[in-house]
């Protein structure tokens, strides 16, 4: 009578947890479906995310590999070309303006040298201060 009582019990929590499954598979195709609607673009996003994932943690196939080999090294070389492109103008245009590195460190060891000034001259004012609030 026990082993009864405890299979229909049993069958009776299998049924209930098969019912929350399915109101929750139900609720998330419902949400789901309603995104879809409210914001398509937000949803084809999260397709082509997932579409992504699912493809890097595949295993290449050789003949991915021969496809996609020359559009991979194309798009390097365009790539590292745009950087060298972009680095000497920029340099180009920095020194023109006078920025070079020479013209920064100096710039940043004058800086430096007149912040050392102001310090101890501060320090000097205040030491000259306190004397003199302790004299009086």
């Amino acid at each position: 009578m026990t082993d009864q009582r405890t299979t229909t019990a049993d069958e009776a929590e299998d049924s209930g947890a098969r019912q929350r499954a399915i109101e929750a598979y139900e609720g998330a195709r419902d949400r789901a479906a309603d995104t879809l609607g409210q914001a398509p673009l937000l949803a084809l996003a999260g397709g082509l995310a997932a579409g992504a994932l699912i493809a890097a943690l595949l295993p290449r196939t050789e003949a991915e590999t021969k496809l996609v080999r020359p559009t991979a090294r194309r798009v390097k070389k365009t790539a590292n070309a745009a950087f060298d492109a972009a680095r000497d103008t920029g340099s180009e245009r920095l020194d023109r303006m006078g920025l070079n590195r020479d013209k920064g460190e100096e710039t940043i060891r004058k800086l430096l040298d007149e912040l050392t000034d102001a310090a101890k001259a501060s320090a000097n004012a205040a030491l000259d201060a306190a004397r003199k609030a302790n004299d009086s």
